[in-house]
């Protein structure tokens, strides 16, 4: 047990994300079976290694039953990956931000919260008995999770369409991607507004709308420090380089307001199959490196073919050394 594991569940016990069974309900839900637990690990991010969460485990199966077998995913409600980073890049002044925690930020209906059970020390204390705790919102691994959280986020955009600027209904129901939203515009106060009152709006329904970067300075100075990214909080913005970041999984350089990649070439042996995972280790949606990463994909197409044409006497699967020539 670490002290990380209990800062997290500190956060969620004091945000009223999970609370404690009482009792006579243990009992009355343990004898009328009508209660699922869910196991809990945690997981460092590979990259930082302070960074902790803790997964609870919607898919984990007993007998053959999981939570996530018995859930309804919903409807496809996300908007394609594609449209949102084309309409990203064609204005000048682009502005990217989130939802702060935005599955969490969605109540379960207390009817069904007993499916959401897990097992934690009393008051966070270790030295105290373990006691049963429930979910009270929507987690990031359950099935309906991502159709509920778009669909709420969504709701609070159509609400307050009559009483905020419908440029910012129309940034959320067009320009999200689950909880990153992306959006061009042509000048920086257009941009500032248009976060502005985006996240006026959601202040309404409880949501934050932070983690603020843009190729504009200007843009970014418009806000406190503590709704920036974190890379861009706490840099001169006039005199430091800005830092590139992470757009769906994009690589975004600041500086030069342009897609590049970072590109980390992992270990694989030199056989069909670890050829094909260097050729397809480079994340483009957009297809920008496609010029670059053609060369390795018809190597792999001429390797396939040599396969086929191989004698079966001689071995030439997806896992044997390839021949030097």
């Amino acid at each position: 047990m670490k002290k990380d594991d209990l800062d997290f569940m500190e956060k969620i016990l004091s945000k009223g994300h999970a609370s404690p069974v009482p009792q006579e309900e243990v009992v009355s839900k343990n004898q009328s079976g009508k209660v699922w637990y869910l196991p809990h690990f945690r997981v460092y991010h590979p990259k930082k290694t302070t960074q902790i969460r803790v997964v609870f485990n919607s898919s984990a199966e007993f007998e053959g039953v999981s939570l996530n077998k018995k859930l309804l995913s919903g409807p496809d409600m996300m908007n394609s990956l594609l449209g949102v980073l084309i309409r990203f890049r064609t204005e000048n002044t682009a502005v990217m931000c989130d939802i702060e925690q935005m599955f969490l930020s969605f109540h379960v209906d207390p009817r069904h919260r007993d499916f959401l059970h897990f097992l934690w020390f009393e008051d966070n204390v270790i030295r105290k008995p373990i006691i049963e705790y429930r979910m009270n919102v929507h987690l990031f691994r359950n099935g309906p999770s991502p159709a509920v959280a778009t669909f709420g986020l969504r709701k609070t955009a159509a609400d307050g369409e009559e009483d905020f600027d419908k440029a910012a209904s129309n940034f959320v129901h067009r320009n999200f991607y689950v909880d990153d939203g992306l959006a061009s515009l042509p000048t920086a106060k257009e941009a500032i507004d248009l976060v502005t009152t985006t996240q006026t709006m959601q202040v309404t329904a409880n949501l934050r709308l932070h983690k603020l970067v843009s190729n504009s300075v200007e843009v970014m100075e418009a806000f406190p420090a503590e709704d920036r990214g974190k890379d861009v909080c706490d840099i001169d913005l006039r005199r430091d380089s800005l830092p590139a970041q992470w757009s769906l999984r994009v690589y975004w350089d600041l500086e030069e307001d342009a897609f590049t990649f970072r590109v980390a070439l992992p270990g694989k042996p030199f056989t069909r199959r670890g050829v094909l995972s260097i050729a397809n280790s480079i994340y483009d949606p957009l297809g920008l490196a496609v010029p670059v990463l053609l060369e390795g994909r018809l190597l792999l197409q001429q390797l396939v073919i040599m396969g086929k044409k191989k004698n079966d006497d001689i071995p030439f699967g997806w896992d044997y050394p390839l021949p030097e020539t």
